[in-house]
């Protein structure tokens, strides 16, 4: 009963911000974009759910079938249709998949800003396991032989390098989704985003245990008024929740040499 409740305010709350736009008085369609980006697992449902409770936002998330396709962004002609058609100030778009061409996608919506978050990869890792059984299978399709699909888009020559010796057959998903998590996050650098002012890092775990000082900062840089309902269902029980996954102590150097620049950020 208290889901469907939950479901009825969201759909009266988004009816209710959708009126608003088509008032005299409202802002422009699309003033601004914004990418909310990160690896899968690492809270940008949360995000997107937190930015959405802006009257000021119209947000796309990966299930909304009309800019996604089996989670992954419809082709950037329909995004830009979109885009025009959108009543809100700004224009909020979930982009998982397409980490690899945010610099591409940031330059053909312009203006448009990125929010990368990421998280602590011992956590990922630990709700991956939970959640999927096949990451080994994946990691190898993709490192070793050179998959087209969009899980290694963007791959680096030096990232394919420093990965080709530790993925293995029999590296096990834990491991696995560990290197997941590097070649997707160190995609961030490859595209210097940490020297682009119009992209923001966010750290997760700053996110739940300090709600209020970090939403009020998202909020700064998308250029929308901050709102206490905004933090409301943000708890800390996510981090750390369960034992450190076991992975290859190699693999394990690298995501800490990773994690490290992040934090240097935030």
């Amino acid at each position: 009963m208290e889901n469907l409740i939950n479901k009825l305010k969201r759909i009266i709350f988004l009816w209710t911000k959708y009126f608003l736009w088509f008032l005299p008085n409202s802002k422009n369609a699309g003033q601004e974009r914004v990418f909310v980006a990160g690896m899968q697992r690492s809270g940008t449902n949360m995000l997107m759910d937190i930015l959405e409770k802006s009257y000021e936002t119209d947000v796309f998330h990966e299930r909304d079938p009309r800019a996604f396709d089996n989670y992954q962004m419809r082709e950037i002609s329909i995004i830009q249709t979109l885009i025009k058609r959108s009543r809100s100030p700004k224009f909020i778009i979930k982009s998982l998949c397409e980490l690899q061409d945010l610099n591409k996608l940031m330059a053909i919506v312009q203006p448009s800003k990125t929010i990368w978050i990421y998280r602590d990869y011992n956590d990922v890792v630990a709700s991956m396991l939970k959640s999927f059984s096949n990451m080994e299978k994946q990691v190898l399709r993709v490192v070793e032989k050179n998959s087209s699909e969009w899980l290694g888009q963007g791959m680096t020559g030096k990232t394919r390098i420093e990965l080709i010796d530790l993925v293995k057959g029999d590296m096990g998903d834990a491991s696995a989704s560990a290197v997941q998590w590097y070649f997707r996050n160190v995609l961030f650098f490859d595209q210097n985003f940490d020297q682009n002012k119009q992209v923001l890092v966010v750290s997760y775990e700053s996110l739940v245990s300090q709600p209020e000082v970090q939403v009020k900062k998202i909020c700064n840089f998308v250029g929308i008024d901050y709102k206490p309902c905004m933090i409301a269902g943000i708890f800390t029980s996510s981090i750390n929740r369960r034992k450190k996954p076991i992975i290859d102590p190699k693999i394990r150097s690298l995501c800490d040499s990773l994690q490290l620049k992040f934090k240097y950020l935030t």
